[in-house]
């Protein structure tokens, strides 16, 4: 064995172990499947954090920390917290990224753009650039 091709081929070998850990720790967001919005008949989200258009995190209230978010399998939602309480209908277009949340009686949606979406998280970005990030309870 050639001893000036041992190093390279070491360091070669470790460069390749070090760009595979590094690209499999930075996956990109991903949106995944309806179901995972509201799991087998319905799931409840958390407020985890929210940030501003240019990124800055947001402080919760008391009230922030206590909104539930709960979407059904049948296309409904409602939140509710020690504020307000409000419940609709909800479309979600998962190949499109986006949610479109309409409460009853209400004359006006609000319509989100869906950056990630795990069994366990959920990212909405509003139309100013917000972002509020989800956990499910």
């Amino acid at each position: 064995m050639n001893r000036a091709t041992t190093p390279l081929h070491y360091l070669a070998s470790l460069l390749l172990l070090v760009a595979l850990f590094v690209s499999s720790c930075s996956q990109p967001d991903k949106v995944g499947e309806t179901n995972m919005l509201y799991g087998t008949e319905s799931k409840v989200w958390k407020t985890d954090k929210e940030t501003t258009a240019t990124g800055d995190k947001v402080a919760q209230t008391d009230a922030d920390e206590d909104t539930e978010l709960r979407f059904f399998a049948n296309g409904t939602f409602n939140m509710t917290s020690s504020a307000q309480t409000m419940q609709g209908k909800y479309v979600f277009d998962q190949p499109g990224k986006k949610i479109t949340l309409t409460p009853d009686g209400g004359t006006t949606s609000m319509a989100f753009d869906v950056t990630n979406l795990t069994e366990k998280k959920i990212t909405l970005k509003g139309a100013d650039g917000s972002s509020m990030m989800l956990e499910a309870e």
